[in-house]
């Protein structure tokens, strides 16, 4: 998949196509968001590559259906206790 990200770096700004690679195989799975606490869908995960590293994200979406990006150490896979 390939995107345009628009980025600054000492007040100059430009925009620039970026080759990601997306994995699917976890697709569906429950999450837990620990930044909101909330329980979510993981859709993907992919690599946002910076100048200086390269974090781990994933796609999810909320209860609402609202899709969101967030980096991989913010959540966590979820397991209800009554499904055991």
């Amino acid at each position: 998949m390939i995107f345009t990200a628009e980025r600054e770096t000492n007040g100059v700004a430009w925009k620039e196509q970026i080759m990601v690679e997306k994995d699917y195989k976890l697709y569906g799975t429950k999450i837990l968001n620990l930044k909101t606490q909330e329980i979510g869908l993981l859709i993907c995960l992919w690599e946002n590559k910076f100048t200086d590293k390269t974090v781990d994200f994933a796609t999810c979406v909320d209860k609402t259906g609202k899709r969101y990006n967030i980096e991989l150490d913010n959540i966590r896979g979820f397991e209800d206790d009554f499904e055991k």
